[in-house]
């Protein structure tokens, strides 16, 4: 079993995150040996493992940016995009600042990942209403109007806590929201429109 070199560990430092098969290409060995070399690289605390496959430097880890940690947030679960209030204090919609703590919208499950004091959490939306977000620095994110509607809808059914006194929603966009609202059922219309006065 290979130990790290310097010029190896450079290029890993570089990387956000990596893979197995990128390891293994690095270093010229097996897919079993990768494996194992990242088992053992984690243990020493070296590796900090993301979720299957996918591992990071813990050095590297220790200075993510903000912009980074949502990046990860996009990785950790596919297809998925930034919302809730994790988008709202980011489009600084709302007083409450999250620290530590990213939201996402996602297909497949309803999920959270603790990561070395990092909490990504996922809640899955129903394919109609997997919408309404764009890509800015290579992150998905949902508009601002989509990520309400997001918390909402969840809210409407019990599924997510907010505190809607500290959301300014005067700057939110209604004609947006009303169209957005198209397709969901009216128990979220309902407290949407009582929130916006629509």
């Amino acid at each position: 079993m290979p130990d790290m070199r310097y010029t190896e560990l450079r290029i890993l430092k570089e990387k956000l995150y990596f893979t197995l098969e990128e390891l293994q290409e690095l270093l010229g060995i097996r897919p079993e040996s990768a494996r194992v070399f990242c088992s053992r690289y984690s243990q020493k605390g070296i590796f900090i493992r993301l979720k299957k496959n996918l591992y990071t430097l813990n050095e590297r880890w220790e200075h993510l940016s903000s912009e980074d940690h949502l990046r990860i947030s996009n990785v950790l679960q596919v297809p998925s995009y930034i919302s809730f209030m994790t988008a709202l204090s980011l489009y600084e919609v709302t007083t409450q600042v999250q620290r530590d703590f990213f939201e996402s919208a996602s297909l497949k499950r309803t999920v959270r990942f603790d990561i070395k004091g990092k909490s990504f959490n996922y809640y899955k939306l129903q394919n109609k209403f997997y919408s309404g977000f764009v890509r800015k620095n290579d992150i998905f994110i949902a508009t601002m109007e989509k990520a309400f509607v997001d918390i909402v809808y969840l809210y409407s059914f019990g599924k997510y806590r907010a505190d809607f006194s500290s959301l300014n929603l005067d700057r939110l966009d209604k004609d947006k929201i009303v169209e957005i609202l198209m397709p969901y059922p009216d128990k979220t219309k309902d407290i949407v429109y009582k929130l916006c006065k629509i």
